[in-house]
């Protein structure tokens, strides 16, 4: 059974403050099972974009995991919140995580392709 995203993110938040990072809620989604993106701020004006990875991603072993694919890679601000804007009027029950990391640490985990 998957944790709740409510649960996940609480988890992934305290992680990133251990490993010495600044995270924070930046739009509450549903507590069960809202979808989880992930904005990585570089802090030089660029930012990576996480979403969550595709069905076909999932390991038959592994159904309940969140596996996540980068969907930015240093892009600015402005591109994010399109494509956060546009995510947002397809699913409105959607989560969006900030991690402040100069070395631009996501600390999840990724997707393989």
């Amino acid at each position: 059974m998957r944790v709740t995203s409510g649960l996940w993110v609480a988890a992934y938040i305290r992680r990133a403050f251990v490993e010495g990072a600044f995270a924070a809620v930046v739009r509450r989604g549903s507590e069960e099972a809202g979808a989880i993106f992930v904005v990585v701020d570089w802090l030089d004006g660029t930012v990576d974009l996480y979403g969550p990875a595709p069905q076909t991603a999932f390991d038959d072993g592994k159904p309940t995991d969140r596996l996540f694919n980068r969907i930015g890679d240093r892009i600015d601000r402005l591109a994010m919140q399109e494509r956060i804007a546009s995510e947002t009027r397809f699913d409105s029950d959607i989560w969006v995580v900030e991690i402040e990391d100069r070395q631009g640490r996501s600390f999840l985990e990724i997707a393989a392709d």
